[in-house]
Order: structure tokens, then sequence, then C-alpha cells
């Protein structure tokens, strides 16, 4: 059983790893923000990791009372506020989206926080095409209302053929998100803290290792976000899935799971 806490507002459970000397791994979600996001990855990486997930501010089963002005610094300070409360000095930190975005910035205020870095579908600066998606998608909430929302999103964030074959389990997920969904101003802020995200000439003073991964048929995040990233970034790995959509992690645990161990145990040729 995991252990259960609230740190700030912010729902954490944190999942004891092989031996006590294991290093930890702290997980964050994408704009969905809930923790359960990472169900694929939770056994691969206990067997090697102290892990640590939790729900964003605003989301799920945390506080939805956002700060104020939200932004993707307070995202990383959230970050750092779980580790606080866990006693955690340093940690490697595992971000999709805009949990990558929040790891990011952690990197560049709070290095001596973190060890390693696995950034996945995430970008450095605004882009045309993220922020069409996202007011699209922001016009469906505002228009037509949060189920309209939810049950457009596998269309962003998987392929076509995956949703087609996962039609129950992506309506059952619909409901359960559609019952627990944020309040639109909550929505709208998160959406806009992320496009505003901008720190793409700081990526030189990121030293940390980076794990830079994205697929090449996201619909959300264009994969060339990740290529620039990782060219800019001076110590980064990249991997392009060719298959599995913004949401690939969920789509093809069992190609990116070895990945992002490998990476995280610091394992030449992880990639």
């Amino acid at each position: 059983m995991p252990e259960i806490g609230v740190a700030q507002g912010l729902y954490y459970e944190a999942y004891d790893g092989p031996d006590a000397n294991a290093p930890a791994v702290i997980l964050s979600a994408g704009l969905g923000g809930s923790g359960a996001f990472w169900a694929p990855q939770m056994q691969a990486l206990a067997a090697h990791f102290r892990v640590v997930v939790y729900d964003h501010r605003g989301t799920a089963r945390s506080t939805r009372t956002l700060t104020t002005p939200h932004c993707v610094e307070a995202m990383a300070d959230d970050i750092l506020a779980i580790m606080d409360a866990l006693g955690l000095g340093r940690a490697h930190i595992v971000g999709h989206a805009a949990g990558g975005l929040a790891g990011l910035s952690l990197a560049l205020r709070h290095a001596n926080r973190l060890d390693r870095l696995a950034l996945i579908n995430a970008w450095s600066r605004p882009d045309p095409h993220i922020a069409r998606c996202f007011q699209a998608r922001l016009s469906l909430l505002n228009d037509s209302g949060r189920a309209a929302y939810v049950n457009a999103q596998p269309i962003f964030l998987y392929p076509a053929n995956w949703s087609s074959q996962n039609a129950p389990r992506l309506a059952e997920e619909a409901e359960r998100q559609i019952a627990n969904f944020p309040a639109k101003e909550a929505m709208r802020a998160r959406i806009d803290a992320l496009l505003a995200f901008d720190i793409d000439r700081f990526l030189p003073e990121i030293k940390a290792p980076v794990l830079v991964s994205a697929a090449a048929d996201d619909m959300l995040v264009p994969a060339l976000c990740s290529e620039r990233l990782a060219a800019r970034l001076p110590n980064a790995q990249l991997a392009i899935a060719p298959w599995g959509g913004h949401g690939f992690t969920v789509t093809a645990p069992e190609a990116f799971n070895p990945t992002l161990v490998g990476f995280l145990r610091g394992e030449t040729g992880s990639t």
C-alpha cells in the first residue's frame, strides 16, 4: 500500500522501492493532472525506484484552488512541496506535457533538487500548432460544456485506430473525467499558463541529464518541439517513438517503459 498524503493541498501517493536506498522518481502528469495517468509505468518503475505520483493543483483529488497568478513556475513549486513533505532532497522528475514544463522550470531554478529529468511531449517556447489545439479545446469547453471537451480528448491524445479499438475503455474514463472535471476557470488558467511558457533562451543553462521523448504522430504537440529541446539542452538524448500519439505512454508502454527505466538508471544505449 502506498503512503498517502496531502502537501499544501496536493494529493500524493508514494510507493516504496525495492529497498530503502532506492532513488525517488516523481511523476507529473499533463493537462488532465491526475496521477492515475501513470498507471502503465508504475510496475516497471517500482522494480527500481521509490515512485511518487500526485494530482496537479486544480485537478482530481488535490485542492481546486489555483495559485494566483497561475504559471508553470507555480507548478514546479508544487513538485518541490511534495518533495519537501516526503523529505526528498533530490529526485528524478518525469513529466508529460504540462508536467514536463514544470520539470524544466524546476531544473532551471532548483538544479540542486534534480537528478535526472525525463520530458515527454514537452516544449520550451510557444508553438502555433499547440496554441491552435488548445484554443479549439477551450472553445468546446466554453460553447458546449465539459462533456463535449472530455469526449473530444481522444482526438487530440490517441491514434485513431487505438481509440476505435479501446472505445469501451475510453467511454468509462470519460464518465469519470466528466464527473471530476475541474472548474472552467481553472482549466483556462492552466492552459493559459502552458501557452505563456517560454524558457527557450535558458535551455543551455540546464546541465542535468535529460531524456527528451515524443511520438512522431502526436496530434497535439509537434515532435519538432522535442527535437528543439534535445538540440538546445547540453546533456540530452532524444527518443522519438514512431507511433502512439500524444498519450503514447498509455498506448505503447511496452516500447516506452524500457527506455524510461534505462535512462533513469543511467544505462548506456537506453534509447
